[in-house]
């Protein structure tokens, strides 16, 4: 009896060694199968938005880039188009005159100004969206560039920890639970959704309405401010239609937008 007993154990002990010598390596072929040759483990899971969106990023995200709401798609990738051409014969070359014949100081002085101007709306919205510290931020950032700046051709405000904030009334919207809507390509003025779009219009009356230092109403006579407003927008901007250099690109812009206003409504 005692004979049987000392053979089943030594049967038990060695099928035990056994197994674990087996389970050892499967567990590091496991561990081994979760992990890309990237490094990512979950690569779905641990896609974080990027506003530069390498190819890479851009090719885990493609399911949800695809799925942005866009059912005028054929209408925007030709409004898309047209922006790609204007922005290419016409914008881009004004752009650079701008550039050649007017010294940086005047540029900087102009982008100032528009940018303080710009800070009324930016104001309103953020008290609607009752975001009391970045009202303070704006208020005060008003007060010193309208009048220590001049007017807001210089900015003290950003070299005293004021940047400046963008709040516009389609983030409004979007804070009070209104959907984005469709998605839209806006002629000259780039992606956009029927949201942010009526947002734009919003904005626009209320700077009207305002008419802070008597922009609007000067505006009105001398349509001159406007383009030139156009000019100190595309200046300032840093996008370049065809910059990205791939065949994918309307759906990295509209990717790219639609996640970034997701973000700002959020913040």
């Amino acid at each position: 009896m005692v004979k049987r007993l000392l053979i089943i154990s030594a049967l038990l002990a060695s099928g035990l060694a056994q197994a674990a010598e087996e389970t050892a390596p499967r567990a590091s072929v496991i561990e081994a199968d979760k992990v890309d040759t990237d490094g990512f483990t979950e690569p779905l899971k641990e896609l974080k938005f990027n506003p530069g969106l390498d190819q890479r990023e851009f090719e885990r995200s493609t399911l949800a880039a695809l799925n942005v709401y866009d059912p005028l798609e054929s209408m925007n990738r030709r409004i898309y188009h047209f922006n790609y051409r204007f922005d290419q014969w016409v914008f881009l070359p004004v752009v650079n005159g701008y550039r050649y014949i007017t010294p940086h100081f005047v540029r900087t002085g102009v982008s100032n100004f528009f940018s303080n101007v710009g800070d009324v709306p930016n104001l309103l919205n953020s008290l609607l969206q009752f975001k009391g510290k970045r009202s303070m931020e704006i208020t005060a950032r008003l007060l010193l560039n309208t009048t220590i700046g001049v007017a807001g051709l210089w900015d003290p405000a950003s070299k005293m920890g004021l940047p400046h904030q963008s709040e516009d009334f389609g983030q409004t919207l979007g804070f009070y639970g209104v959907p984005d809507g469709p998605y839209l390509m806006l002629p000259i003025l780039g992606p956009s959704n029927l949201r942010d779009t009526g947002g734009l219009a919003v904005d626009y009356s209320a700077e009207n309405w305002i008419n802070f230092l008597n922009v609007a109403e000067v505006s009105s006579n001398h349509p001159e401010v406007w383009i030139l407003r156009g000019v100190d927008k595309r200046y300032t901007t840093s996008f370049r239609y065809g910059q990205l250099n791939s065949p994918f690109e309307y759906e990295k812009v509209r990717y790219v937008y639609t996640e970034a206003r997701k973000l700002q409504i959020a913040e």
